[in-house]
């Protein structure tokens, strides 16, 4: 029996069962690596399609819906799938040093498998635009962070130009080897259910996420894993929608800081997805955003950072073009520790301070 038939199944599970071996291990015959390359992980992937019913319930027509919790990786992102393949290949190739532009899940991710690695990790931010908690994780894990005065955009024009002057390994999303790792998400997917989804609804940044999907969808269709293809439904911030609009956004603006890109690289791949699937993009604003980011929290015990969200919120405001008895996944990139300023702002729930330290207090406020 095969490992990935061993591990068939168990994708559902907590990744920190013991016969889960890292994404590259269990799905090596699909990706690009032989046993020369020294597999740099940190016990990524495996991570849970969880039902959501509250979503479920607000669309009716006898819909399943998951949300494919991707903030559950080991540095709290879907970076973590690119990373580990993009780390092992550039350690196969004997690089000493690693670079990265990032609005932060990039860069905490980069940071961590460099380091695992033995490399120097280089990040470049766009000064101010980059949640608390993202920013934390790429310093403790040691990376040389670059904060400028401009936007992601501009960070990725210097790192793109480093890297081709400097030797240093460039590993955003037009690293080939990021799209590789990230494809494997569509074959847990599959895996999980046994078929693709109908709708496989995502955020999109620099849309190198709904490229891997729909090349992960296509490779496990075309060796007839699964009998059908998904829908790819990408949805945008409003105020960063730069493949909704068809433009590029010189200055995005978004509470979604994960997602604010105005001209994504991987641009035509993920309009080849949306075309080629007969699938669509749309844009949510950031109150919607907020409001599913509050749903999932509140309704269903999900915590995801913003960006994630906009995949249910987009999934809420199309719900009338679903056919009866769908199934759906919502992809949530990255935790909502990433970002908990947005969380103590942004929350339904109650919070009573200056309390006398007695039962009596307590119970009473607490109506009893």
């Amino acid at each position: 029996m095969s490992l990935i038939e061993r591990i068939k199944g168990k994708l559902n599970k907590t990744q920190l069962s013991p016969n889960w071996p890292g994404l590259i291990e269990a799905y090596k015959p699909w990706l690009p690596v032989s046993e020369q390359t020294p597999v740099i992980t940190l016990k990524e992937g495996a991570t849970p399609l969880i039902r959501i019913k509250s979503v479920e319930a607000m669309i009716g027509k006898n819909v399943e819906v998951f949300a494919k919790y991707d903030g559950l990786n080991p540095t709290g992102s879907f970076k973590d799938r690119g990373m580990t393949m993009a780390i092992s290949k550039a350690k196969e190739e004997g690089s000493e040093a690693v670079i990265c532009a990032s609005t932060g899940n990039t860069s905490a991710s980069a940071a961590a498998y460099a380091r695992k690695a033995g490399m120097r990790a280089f990040v470049v931010i766009p000064d101010g635009y980059v949640a608390q908690g993202k920013l934390a994780q790429a310093l403790v894990y040691g990376a040389e962070v670059l904060a400028i005065k401009g936007n992601f955009d501009q960070a990725l024009d210097i790192v793109r130009e480093m890297a081709v002057n400097y030797p240093v390994n460039l590993v955003n999303s037009v690293n080939p080897y990021r799209i590789q790792g990230q494809k494997t998400s569509a074959f847990e997917i599959i895996d999980c259910l046994g078929e693709a989804p109908d709708w496989l609804c995502i955020p999109m940044g620099n849309a190198g996420n709904i490229t891997a999907y729909w090349l992960g969808f296509k490779e496990y269709f075309e060796a007839k894993k699964s009998k059908k293809l998904p829908k790819m439904m990408g949805f945008q911030a409003s105020g960063s929608a730069p493949l909704v609009l068809n433009t590029i956004v010189k200055n995005p603006e978004t509470i979604a800081t994960a997602i604010r890109i105005g001209n994504p690289v991987n641009r035509e791949k993920a309009i080849d997805a949306k075309n080629s699937s007969q699938g669509d993009f749309l844009d949510v604003s950031d109150n919607e955003i907020i409001e599913a980011y509050k749903l999932l929290g509140k309704e269903e015990g999900i915590f995801c950072e913003p960006a994630s969200a906009a995949s249910v919120a987009g999934l809420l405001k199309r719900k009338n073009e679903i056919i009866d008895g769908s199934k759906i996944v919502c992809v949530l990139t990255g935790n909502g520790l990433k970002d908990p300023d947005c969380a103590i702002k942004n929350n339904d729930a109650i919070f009573r301070s200056n309390l006398e330290p007695d039962i009596n207090t307590i119970a009473k406020v607490m109506g009893f």
